[in-house]
């Protein structure tokens, strides 16, 4: 969670990961905007490099090499980063409509999101064809296309449609790879058969004739079938039509052509070209709206009819970066003035290339590495992300109204304590009014009948449990925090088999614009209320107050029989029984490595999303299968939470290192040196452990002690139910619930728990 120096003034919003907002996000990095707020929204956080695309296809780089971490640059650039896919713009409000998320407002907003495949003019494509748009979903189409050309008995027929420099480099790339791997399976290369399309009397239409002779022979020398004037009109399961009326039987068709814009944009108001792209000026503020900015291949620039390259988008990320700033600033904007020509290094699958650039051309495998050292510089601007001294200049003043500069000077100036730190009731009651607690017929005082405390009654043969957590927010995106506080918070109750009932919040906000207040208030608490309320419990009041960092916590009030009928303990644990835990652990070191920069972005969706996972499901599956103890993992970790049980049970237990299940990157963090500043206060508790020299070399060893939130449930089940146990959890959706370890019968040393290494 990142720490604004300055009051939030203005937002900017990114949606997209493309090749100009990467840009735009690495030199605010570089020189950040005092008051901005700078926010990327995307879908999914390894975004491929276009250029070095093919080579990874081909085999020469591997995942890692040819993909910038989203969140880890939007980290580094003290951007927040929200993981939605946006679905429309509400222009009036200025908000982004997203999928999952509620809206997100904006000072200032840029699109960068490339092209979709247009696939309804040709009739059966959309459900018979591989596209290659949008490029950041190509790899999972490419793994799921390689594993079925490794499992294709006999003959493989691959057809790719469209021989642009885009077409044939993939062409080449996909033969390359795949027929190394048959070599390595054993089989004929020569199985593979390829087959090219292009719709116009050539391929390579906008290279010169050297390079278009060039590769002509290259595809005829590898054996591809290169199709011209041959335009494909209609596509069925195993087979493509051309308008000549030329077929093809075909076990695979890729499609690398006919790319649009998203449908999304349609209903955005905004000009838009005939191929649904957003229309913009030199300046590349949309021709409808001077607030939103486009780049790259979703952009269509007046005056100029650029190709969808790379190329572009790379050299308009400077201009955009500054316009936005600019933009925000009142200052003038810079005009992008795009190459009339541009230089292009096209990859012939193995390591060689041929260079085009007007009339220009040369090949060679010295292009190749050329190419190489291009792409590979590159890309270390975007993952050797050393810290950086930022300084803005004096002239990056945000522009505010009268009543916004007041606001802003209140924000900044020392700030009241006591009941003067509240958030101001005004603020307070907007931001709350699209959240929509659950209705309880026990509450009979709560949220929207507001008075001094909250009334609930107690059901006849009921008696309440009460728990509270709170901490500060770990992570920029306070929807995605809000959820896990409220999770977090939930875990007691869950853990006891109780039903929640009702939930007081308290949470902190830093100061600001009422503005920027207000939808932080509404979207962190749009978050927990839907996780609230998914679990039957009413939000039922709270306190919102002004401090340094954002912080929520919640008070929770369950319900359980009075006379204890199926509620859990700590203490319940027997000889004999097994210890299971249902989710993965690993968050502390996860979100300490990621202060560092040191964790990928995947490892850090992958732990929010376990993070979100409720306790919920995983207490009947539990019970129902004979549970005799049980607690949920927090901040004390594996080893303090187990300790906690074996003591009041008089008993001793015995954990199996190995068989604990791992957070991705959880591991790696840990072997780095990687560990949570609470880890030091939990590692006190290794006197518990009856062998802790002989363990402590074990790579999990240091995850015992890393503290969790919104961990899972540790739980003790009789051997003879541990199965039908774990199955029941693995279908109510823990596919990471694991047996970990036995309960023993308590014996005469000092230290409980014994580790099997």
């Amino acid at each position: 969670m990142h720490e604004m120096n300055s009051p939030v003034l203005r937002d900017i919003v990114l949606v997209g990961g493309g090749h100009s907002h990467v840009m735009v996000l690495r030199m605010f990095a570089m020189r950040p905007l005092p008051g901005v707020r700078l926010t990327l929204i995307c879908t999914d956080t390894d975004t491929p490099y276009s250029g070095m695309l093919p080579g990874y296809i081909a085999g020469h780089y591997g995942f890692d090499e040819v993909h910038i971490d989203l969140r880890r640059l939007a980290e580094f650039a003290g951007a927040r980063y929200f993981r939605d896919e946006v679905t429309g713009i509400d222009r009036a409000a200025r908000k982004v409509i997203c999928r999952q998320r509620p809206p997100v407002s904006y000072d200032a907003l840029s699109i960068n999101i490339g092209s979709t495949p247009q696939l309804g003019g040709v009739p059966g494509a959309a459900e018979h064809v591989v596209p290659v748009k949008p490029i950041r979903r190509f790899n999972e189409r490419w793994l799921a296309l390689f594993e079925r050309v490794r499992n294709h008995a006999g003959n493989t027929t691959i057809a790719v449609v469209g021989a642009g420099a885009g077409g044939v480099e993939l062409t080449l790339a996909m033969q390359h790879r795949l027929r190394n791997e048959l070599i390595q399976l054993g089989r004929d290369p020569n199985e593979l058969r390829f087959h090219l399309f292009s719709a116009e009397a050539q391929i390579l239409p906008t290279h010169n004739a050297r390079v278009r002779r060039a590769f002509a022979g290259v595809l005829a020398e590898r054996g591809v079938v290169v199709h011209c004037n041959a335009e494909v009109s209609r596509v069925d399961a195993g087979r493509l039509q051309t308008q000549s009326g030329e077929m093809l039987e075909a076990d695979e068709i890729v499609w690398v052509t006919q790319a649009g814009g998203a449908p999304w944009l349609a209903d955005t108001g905004l000009a838009l070209d005939q191929s649904g792209f957003i229309r913009v000026s030199d300046t590349l503020q949309s021709e409808t709206d001077p607030l939103i900015f486009a780049a790259g291949d979703c952009a269509a620039m007046r005056g100029h009819d650029l190709e969808k390259a790379g190329v572009f988008a790379v050299r308009q990320g400077r201009p955009l970066a500054e316009n936005l700033r600019s933009s925000i600033t009142g200052q003038p904007l810079l005009r992008y003035r795009p190459q009339s020509r541009w230089l292009a290094l096209i990859s012939t699958g193995d390591r060689h290339a041929i260079a085009s650039r007007g009339a220009l051309y040369a090949r060679g495998d010295w292009i190749w590495r050329w190419k190489d050292w291009i792409d590979r510089r590159f890309m270390r601007k975007f993952t050797e992300l050393a810290p950086m001294a930022a300084t803005a200049p004096a002239n990056d003043a945000v522009p505010l109204a009268a009543e916004e500069q007041a606001q802003a000077i209140s924000a900044v100036a020392m700030r009241c304590g006591g009941c003067g730190a509240k958030v101001g009731a005004t603020v307070l009651s907007r931001a709350l009014a699209s959240v929509h607690p659950i209705e309880r017929d026990d509450v009979l005082i709560g949220l929207h009948a507001p008075d001094d405390a909250a009334v609930m009654r107690v059901p006849p043969g009921k008696a309440m449990v009460h728990s509270v957590d709170f901490f500060r927010a770990f992570i920029d995106d306070p929807w995605v925090f809000g959820r896990i506080a409220a999770n977090h918070a939930l875990g007691d109750i869950f853990a006891m088999g109780a039903e929640a009932q009702s939930a007081t919040a308290i949470a902190t906000v830093p100061p600001g614009l009422e503005s920027q207040v207000e939808d932080t208030v509404f979207q962190m608490m749009a978050g927990a209320v839907a996780v609230l309320n998914d679990a039957g419990c009413a939000l039922v009041g709270g306190h919102t107050g002004e401090g340094s960092e954002l912080a929520l916590g919640f008070a929770i009030n369950g319900l359980i029989d009075e006379n204890l009928a199926g509620v859990l303990t700590k203490g319940g644990m027997r000889p004999g029984d097994v210890l299971i835990l249902t989710k993965p652990i690993g968050t502390g070191t996860l979100f300490a490595a990621h202060k560092l920069l040191k964790a990928r972005g995947r490892w850090i969706d992958a732990a929010l999303e376990s993070m979100q996972l409720s306790n919920r499901a995983a207490m009947p599956c539990l019970t129902a299968h004979g549970a005799t103890a049980c607690t949920d993992l927090t901040g004390f970790g594996l080893l303090g939470h187990l300790v906690e049980m074996t003591r009041p049970s008089g008993v001793d237990a015995e954990l199996d290192l190995n068989a604990l299940p791992l957070l991705a990157g959880a591991a790696e963090c840990v072997a780095a040196g990687v560990l949570s500043s609470l880890q030091p206060a939990n590692l006190r508790l290794r006197r518990a452990l009856a062998n802790q020299e002989e363990a402590a070399g074990h790579p999990n060893y240091a995850l015992l002690f890393d503290p969790q939130t919104a961990g899972g449930l540790l739980a003790s089940v009789p051997a003879d139910r541990v199965d039908a146990c774990l199955a029941a959890l693995h279908a109510a959706g823990y596919p990471h619930a694991a047996r970990i370890g036995r309960v023993l019968a308590q014996g005469a040393r000092i230290e409980p728990i014994r580790l099997i290494v």
